[in-house]
């Protein structure tokens, strides 16, 4: 019986660090993914930069991924959960549910000034993976825009509604305007004057 339970263990722990050592590959595939897609962008990024970057081979790569796509996804996805974490910071700083949906957006609208994520997230991944993936993958982002819409409601900040509809119309234009600044010769006044018209279609739809 102690042999048996002795193998049992020995299986577990062959079994964890062979988990652990196929996580610490993935993770570094992404992160030399995430360095040649944001430096030189997705079409001139080709898998076998991917793999010398990260020290292996070619055929590491396809052990882990299908190919260029879904490697792009996977460094996409987790920079959707890298950015939903400023976002999460700014809304907790604010008493008021709908100061804070209004701090949340401004924090998106400041994470989209950093040149990676706009090459990554707002100028490549539409034509890398498409419309409904990305829309897709940024899900939980668009969750976080639902819930502080019926959190504002429920408090009497905004009237009440349905939150789906304003979620996707105000996420739609965040997007579309954090795209704007991605692509103006001056990002910077492109982003105040995008944080200013966000700020009063906000302040329009607040119950004092």
């Amino acid at each position: 019986m102690n042999t048996g339970y002795g193998q049992a263990v020995a299986t577990k722990v062959v079994r964890r660090t062979q988990a652990e050592r196929t996580e610490a590959t993935t993770a570094a595939l992404v992160d030399a993914a995430r360095e040649l897609f944001a430096r030189d962008g997705y079409d001139a990024t080709s898998l076998d930069a991917v793999a010398a970057r990260a020290n292996m081979t070619k055929g590491a790569v396809y052990h882990h991924f299908d190919g260029k796509r879904q490697l792009f996804e996977a460094v996409f996805t987790r920079e959707v959960e890298q950015l939903a974490t400023p976002l999460v910071e700014a809304y907790a700083r604010k008493k008021d549910p709908w100061e804070a949906f209004k701090a949340g957006c401004r924090a998106f609208l400041d994470e989209c000034l950093d040149p990676d994520l706009q090459r990554i997230v707002l100028l490549d991944a539409l034509a890398a993976i498409g419309w409904e993936q990305v829309r897709r993958l940024e899900g939980p982002l668009l969750d976080m825009m639902q819930l502080g819409i019926s959190q504002a409601a429920e408090a009497g900040r905004i009237a009440s509604r349905p939150p789906a509809p304003l979620a996707h119309f105000l996420y739609g234009a965040l997007c579309e305007t954090a795209m704007i600044v991605a692509r103006a010769d001056d990002q910077k006044a492109a982003h105040r004057q995008a944080v200013s018209e966000i700020n009063r279609i906000l302040d329009g739809l607040a119950i004092d």
